[in-house]
Formats: structure tokens, C-alpha cells, sequence
């Protein structure tokens, strides 16, 4: 029935709500037992994807299938194969082989490995995901940000040229904790704690690492020997412009050329997607061209670097140099953990990201799972942490892959590379494998994300910056830290500074909304009405009692000269209250006590089921719940109040 208002005997300009609705009961639920409700906690929490229910109602064989094709999703795809897909799959792996062998390579230099480890990375890897991942399109291999990151923290402590043999050591140690850590967080469910890092953390601290990454390349591309090691914005500048006398012409030159090369494709591959292939084979081009060019004209004896002579093999067994023991022990584990949350965090993105773009679904924890195993086997055989690139899966995904064959297919050729095909890159110059990596880190700069979180929230944008910031001018760790810890600020502030706002009835209506938002809301005489839109929980209930008591107090002496009855009633809206602890029931109970010395009655609206029972278990004298004190809506208490009210 529609309400109707009415203005007798109200000074004018005020509304007052006569309906005539029927009051409904606020129905607690049904009762459940403490282990039903922490079952149910904890299958929310752990196991919000409910993976088991695919397994009702299937007899004891197909229980078994499913359990298999669960465990390895190869099994799901791989039965019912057929060649039309193996053509899509073999174009797509060679394609995104032609860009994995030389950013292998320049990812590992970065990392201040052996150029051969990057490409032992990108064949192990990616045929351990393709048995386990769950994505179609995710193109596994090392990548940039896990990269710099691992060269640098190892770099604070052991010298890869003063002691190769160890810091490779502790590459492969940091890379076993990383898969480990990895693999913990998808068998126990915990997923959610990479959700810390957020949209905003992401973008900044990938935009800030892209310009460190950019600046490190400036030793390749100017030909400086003696290059800084600090990561920093000022130090790298510092060291550039104090060894101008090692600058060499040549290797500019060259450095230019290729540079201009790789980004005119790039550009071309953006702005025509099914030209996708031009950048994607752009790099390996460049390879082969400036390796040509160096052999041709001996620019190795002219100031040019090149790569050196390689060794010709599959990967070497490393479990055996594994460090889990001795003082470099503490450094191995916070790089693994700070090298596989970010590496994790990229993956899933990649994967979801394209799982959107073809309408499939890609299970997070599987995902965990899969990019852990692949790094605690790469561990074991001379790789470092690898993920899912998103070059690479960009490449895959245009290449029109089908399923994770093509990074077999991408593996097959990285290996018949290292078997047959290493002595030619013996003159590949350093130059070159700069420019690659600067045109691959270029992507991470999102410019569109960063306006477009300006736009929206401006403590997000906040978050961005600082993460930006503290990569340029601290470092990567202490960026990505500062990030994080704005972050969690932010939802502390959340947590214990709630939001609060006073509604009004929209005129000829039911409705109540808040009249900020709602310039037409206008508040009902003798009526305080309140929205709490948060939890209520001993975090926040010392602000929430502070709060509202201003509330009172700031009505009142805005009322009373208008009105001399001033408020009667204090109503609080608590559909968005999610949850209440102790702490929070008691906060309702002082609140009663002392709006019951202002001689004001306390009243509460539409609490949700939770909430309810709770108070139906604390409130045994039904001083919150009683029959006047708790409605399910703010229009059924309006009209019930007001009738008592009038009455009296």
C-alpha cells in the first residue's frame, strides 16, 4: 500500500509519515549448531569454489575420472584432442618461441644470471604447467619484475662476478622457496592473501619497476663497463653521466637502431592486432640480425659486447646445490617469498584476463598450485622462477592458441635450441638484449589504469603513487612495502572508522536513503535515522558510540528551535551490518542506557540474520528486540512509532 504524508500540525516545510503498513516480524534464523557454523566458516573461507560439488551424485568410477582431471586438467582437454587444434597450437607455440628464446636470454642477464638459464627456464617450465595449469592461453617463462627482483636482493649480498657459483646457488634456492610458498598457498586454500596486493599497489609498483628495469638497460645500451649496482633512480642516473667516458658510439648507434625497430612493431601489433606477429617476432628478427652484423664486421673488437660462448645441452640436475642451511638461509627464503607473491600475483591476472576474453573460468588455487610445482621442479634443474608473462600470453592468446600444447610446442623448440642452436648466439650483442628488454617492460606503464584510478578514488591513486615513488627512489622491496602497508592502512581505516549517514524519507514514499545523496530526503520529525554500513566489532565500536552520540547531539540543537519535541526516537539501519561481536552487542547496550537518560528510545532496523541470533542469544530481557524496539524496515518503524507517538 503507498504511503501518504501529511503536514497537519507540523510547522510547515516539515513531512510527517502516515502508513498504513502492516508491520512485519524480524525472524531470526533457523538455529544451527557452533560446528555447523564454523564448518560453514570455514568452507566459505577456504573453499569458496566449492570444488567437490562436481563429485555429487557420480558413481565411484567417475569420481575417479573427475579426481584425475581435477589434479591434472591435461586430462580434461587431452582425450578429446584432434588435429585442427594441434594447428592452432603449433603456430601458436612456435610464434610465442620466436619471442621466449631471446627475452630468456635478456631476462636472465637481467637477473644477473647466465644467459642460459633463462632459456633452461623456459623449457622445464612450461611443460610442468602444461600437465597442471588450467589456463589455455598462459604462456609460462620468465619475466621481467621477478627477475630484477631476484638479481637485486641477491646482489645485496653475494656478487655474481666475484662468486658466480654461489649466487647461482642461492638463485636456485630463492626459486625453490618461491615455488614452495607458492604451492603452500594453493593446497591450504590462502589464495586471498594476494589479494593485499591491490589493482592500485600493482600499477604503480609494475610502472615504477618498468622505469628501473629501462634505466638498468642503460649499461647495454651506452656500452658502460662499470655500472652501479644499487637499483635506485638516483644512483643509476649518478653512475650513468659519471662514466661518460666509457659511452661508446657504436653500441648507441646499434642500441638506437634496434630500439626504434622493436617499438615501430609494437606499435604496428597495437594499433592492428592481426598483425600480432609482427612484434612477437620482432626480437628473435633483431637477434639474428645484429648477431649477423657483429660476426660480419668483428664489432666485438669495436666496442661492442656480445653474449659469449654458450653451452650446447638440455638442463643440468641443480637439487644437489640446493642451500637450505648455513647464513645466507634467511636471504634464500624473503626472496622466494617476495619474488613468488609477485610472480603469483602476475600469473593469475595473466590467466584470468584471457580465461574473460574466451569465457572460460581458471581456478586460482589450481593456478597456485600449478606455478609453484613448475617452480619447485624448475629449482631442481637449473631454472629460476618462471610465471606467466604477459607479452608472451598476449602473443599466445592473438597466435590463437587452443590449450596449453603451445607451451609444449614452445618448449620443444627452446629445447631443440639448446641442443642444436647455442654457438650462434656467441656474437648476439648485449645491445640488442637491452633494447629487447625495454620495449618489453614498456607495457607495464598503464597509463589508462592510473587516470582511470584518479578518477575514481583519489586514496587508491595515493596508493599508486607511493608504490611508484618508493620503487624509483628506495627500491623494488621497499616500494612494493610501502605500497602494501597503505594498503592495509586503508582497510584499518575502513574497519575501524565505519561509515555512518543519516537517511530521510523520499516524499510520497516508503523509502529512506541518505540525504546527502538525496537532496529531496527530508527527516521525519522526531525521528534520528541512522545507517551504519559496516561491521560492528570492538575495532570500531568506541568510534561508532562517539559517532553517534554527535549524531544526537547535533540534531537536536539543529531541531529544537523548530521543533519542541525535538527527537523521540533514534533509529539505526543495520541491513549492512554483516556481522557483530561481543563488543558490538554491548556497544547497542550502553547506547539504550544512555539515549534512555536523554529519555529517547533506541531502535533498531532490519538486522540480518547473524546479527539476530546473536542478539536473541544476548538479549534475554528484550530490551533491544522487544516488540517496539526492532522492525524489518525503516518505513514499518516510521509508521508504527509515529501512531504510538501521536497517540501519547
Amino acid at each position: 500500500m503507498e504511503p501518504k504524508a501529511t503536514t497537519t500540525g507540523l510547522p510547515q516545510g516539515t513531512h510527517f509519515m502516515e502508513i498504513t503498513l502492516e508491520a512485519h516480524r524480524v525472524v531470526p534464523p533457523p538455529p544451527t549448531s557452533t560446528f555447523d557454523q564454523v564448518k560453514n566458516r570455514v568452507k566459505e573461507t577456504f573453499f569458496p569454489d566449492d570444488p567437490l560439488r562436481q563429485f555429487k551424485g557420480q558413481p565411484a568410477r567417475m569420481k575417479w575420472i573427475l579426481g584425475m582431471q581435477y589434479v591434472f586438467p591435461i586430462l580434461q582437454w587431452g582425450p578429446n584432442y584432434s588435429l585442427k587444434l594441434l594447428r592452432s597450437d603449433v603456430i601458436a607455440g612456435l610464434t610465442i618461441a620466436s619471442l621466449a628464446i631471446p627475452q630468456g636470454i635478456s631476462y636472465a642477464k637481467l637477473a644477473s644470471l647466465p644467459p642460459i638459464i633463462g632459456l633452461y627456464s623456459s623449457f622445464v617450465p612450461p611443460l610442468v604447467y602444461a600437465v597442471l595449469g588450467s589456463s589455455r592461453d598462459l604462456a609460462v617463462g620468465p619475466v621481467s619484475i621477478a627477475s630484477l627482483i631476484l638479481g637485486s636482493m641477491l646482489r645485496q649480498v653475494v656478487s655474481p662476478s666475484a662468486d658466480p657459483v654461489l649466487f647461482l646457488q642461492l638463485a636456485f634456492s630463492a626459486t625453490f622457496f618461491a615455488g614452495l610458498f607458492q604451492a603452500s598457498l594453493g593446497f591450504l586454500r590462502l589464495g586471498f592473501i594476494i589479494d593485499f596486493l591491490s589493482k592500485a599497489t600493482l600499477v604503480g609498483f609494475m610502472a615504477g619497476a618498468a622505469i628501473i628495469v629501462s634505466l638498468q638497460q642503460l649499461k647495454s645500451l651506452l656500452g658502460i663497463i662499470h655500472f652501479t649496482k644499487e637499483m635506485g633512480l638516483v644512483q643509476v642516473l649518478t653512475s650513468v653521466f659519471k662514466h661518460t667516458n666509457e659511452w661508446s658510439w657504436q653500441t648507441i648507434l646499434m642500441g638506437l637502431c634496434f630500439l626504434c625497430f622493436l617499438l615501430v612493431t609494437r606499435h604496428i601489433s597495437l594499433r592492428r592486432p592481426n598483425l600480432f606477429w609482427v612484434a612477437a617476432v620482432a626480437p628473435l628478427a633483431s637477434v639474428i640480425l645484429s648477431t649477423l652484423l657483429v660476426f660480419a664486421f668483428k664489432a666485438q673488437n669495436h666496442g661492442i659486447s656480445v653474449i659469449g660462448k654458450l653451452q650446447t645441452g638440455l638442463n643440468p640436475p641443480s637439487w644437489n646445490v640446493l642451500r637450505f642451511h648455513g647464513t645466507h638461509l634467511g636471504l634464500v627464503v624473503k626472496t622466494g617469498f617476495i619474488t613468488g607473491i609477485i610472480s603469483l600475483t602476475e600469473g593469475i591476472a595473466v590467466g584470468r584476463t584471457f580465461a574473460a576474453l574466451k569465457g572460460y573460468q581458471v581456478d586460482g588455487n589450481k593456478e597456485m598450485i600449478a606455478i609453484g610445482l613448475m617452480n619447485i621442479v624448475g629449482s631442481a634443474t637449473s631454472c629460476y622462477v618462471t610465471t606467466g608473462a604477459f607479452s608472451r600470453s598476449a602473443v599466445n592468446h592473438n597466435a590463437g592458441a587452443k590449450t596449453a600444447l603451445s607451451n609444449i610446442i614452445m618448449s620443444m623448440t627452446v629445447m631443440v635450441t639448446l641442443l642444436f642452436l647455442m654457438p650462434l648466439f656467441r656474437y648476439t650483442p648485449n645491445v640488442v638484449l637491452g633494447a629487447i628488454i625495454v620495449t618489453a617492460v614498456i607495457g607495464l606503464i598503464d597509463i589508462p589504469s592510473a587516470h582511470a584510478i584518479w578518477k575514481v578514488d583519489k586514496f587508491d591513486f595515493l596508493v599508486l603513487v607511493c608504490a611508484f615513488l618508493g620503487v624509483l627512489l628506495i627500491s623494488v622491496q621497499g616500494g612494493l612495502s610501502i605500497a602494501v602497508g597503505i594498503s592495509v592502512l586503508k582497510i584499518l581505516m575502513q574497519i575501524t572508522r565505519p561509515k555512518t549517514a543519516m537517511l530521510g524519507n523520499i516524499p510520497g514514499t516508503d523509502i529512506y536513503r541518505n540525504t546527502d545523496q538525496y537532496k529531496d530526503a527530508v527527516r521525519v520529525p522526531g525521528f534520528l535515522i541512522l545507517s551504519i554500513e559496516a561491521p560492528i566489532n570492538f575495532a570500531n565500536t568506541n568510534y561508532l558510540n562517539e559517532r553517534i552520540s554527535r549524531w544526537v547531539e547535533e540534531y537536536e540543537s539543529e531541531q529544537e528551535p523548530k521543533m519542541p519535541s525535538g527527537i523521540r526516537y533514534v533509529l539505526l539501519e543495520l541491513s549492512a551490518v554483516s556481522s557483530i561481536d561481543t563488543s558490538g552487542i554491548s556497544l547497542l547496550m550502553d547506547l539504550r542506557k544512555a539515549l534512555d537518560k536523554k529519555d529517547l528510545d533506541l531502535v533498531l532496523v532490519n538486522p540480518i540474520g547473524q546479527v539476530t541470533e546473536k542478539l536473541n542469544k544476548a538479549d534475554e530481557a528484550k530490551v533491544l528486540i522487544g516488540q517496539d524496539s526492532l522492525f524489518l524496515t525503516v518505513g514499518e518503524a516510521v509508521a508504527s512509532l509515529s501512531c504510538a507517538m501521536k497517540s501519547s
